[in-house]
């Protein structure tokens, strides 16, 4: 899916908000991760705190009434987009670190790891601990044969 200009600049007017939400001075810094929530039908991005709260929201009209059904699959590319644009601004937020910025579904179900930061890590795209499962066993193999 590609997105217009202006869908990119509908989110990240929305991401900017949340990012003003949590200013860097502030002396006990929240511990939560940004879920972003996007329905497929209206077309909106609503963006949650680990508390439930809206923190805010925005149509983007280009996913009005998208019926396909690898839409969450095709909006991954172009959230990450406008994430990765505003890198800086969530590495300096008011936000305990780590922290994670999630795609879900409209039943809260996790779909996909979009942002993760920590002050030593920054994952943009893929899972942090992608192929870890075939190093251990490789490991425990390599271990086993002693």
């Amino acid at each position: 899916m590609n997105a217009s200009e202006q869908a990119l600049q509908q989110i990240k007017r929305a991401l900017k908000k949340v990012v003003s939400k949590y200013p860097a001075e502030v002396e006990n810094l929240p511990l939560t991760d940004l879920y972003l929530q996007v329905k497929q039908e209206s077309g909106e991005l609503l963006i949650f705190n680990d508390d439930d709260t809206e923190l805010t929201r925005c149509v983007v009209e280009e996913w009005i009434g998208n019926t396909d059904e690898h839409f969450y699959e095709e909006v991954q590319p172009v959230l990450k987009q406008c994430v990765a644009d505003m890198k800086t601004d969530f590495e300096h937020m008011g936000i305990l670190k780590p922290f994670s910025i999630l795609l879900t579904d409209e039943e809260k179900e996790t779909l996909a790891d979009l942002y993760y930061v920590d002050d030593d890590t920054i994952v943009l795209d893929g899972e942090l601990m992608q192929g870890l499962d075939d190093d251990l066993e490789r490991f425990w193999e390599e271990l086993m044969k002693r």
